[in-house]
Formats: structure tokens, C-alpha cells, sequence
């Protein structure tokens, strides 16, 4: 399964500071039809995603029905994305 849509990337103060891009409700919905097959616990899903030119391997975050795709500072560095960015993520996820 193959994703792509545009998003807002935003900060998280918490414990475990990270920076996001929310899934929009339509994509978020396409992967919530696939999550029992692919989760690997607590409904996070494993993906490679796609930056501008960099791939990485993470799980996506549940959160309000939707996901949430972290951002790695690897990746914010390479491309110089900046908190308010937005920003078109690929995923892809082995179903």
C-alpha cells in the first residue's frame, strides 16, 4: 500500500520531544482498514516513509482515530524542514 499526502509539520514538548505530521482523516482511514494485519501492537504501523529525497523506516502513531507520522531530526536536518513546513510524506506499508 502506497500513501501520499501533504501536512503541517508540528512540535511535541512531552518527555520525548518529537516533531509530527498528522495524516489526514481520508488517509488515516485507508490505514485503519489495514491496521489488524499490520500493527504490531498498541495500533502503531510500521512504514518506510519519503521526504523530499530521504527514506527512513518508522511506525506511525495512533492518536484521535487518526495517525501521526514522526518526523526524525535525520531527516528534518537533510532536507532543512522547520516546525510550520508543510511538508508531502510517501508511505509505504507492507500489508
Amino acid at each position: 500500500m502506497h500513501l501520499e499526502f501533504s501536512g503541517e509539520m508540528w512540535f511535541w514538548r512531552g518527555p520525548s520531544p518529537s516533531h509530527f505530521i498528522t495524516v489526514p482523516d481520508e488517509k488515516s482511514a485507508q490505514l485503519h482498514a489495514v491496521s489488524s494485519v499490520v500493527t504490531y501492537g498498541w495500533g502503531m504501523i510500521p512504514v518506510t516513509a519519503r521526504v523530499k529525497s530521504t527514506n527512513w523506516t518508522t511506525s506511525l502513531f495512533p492518536k484521535n482515530s487518526g495517525y501521526l507520522v514522526p518526523i526524525k531530526d535525520v531527516v528534518r536536518n537533510a532536507e532543512g524542514l522547520e516546525v510550520g513546513d508543510v511538508v508531502t510524506v510517501r508511505l509505504e506499508i507492507s500489508v
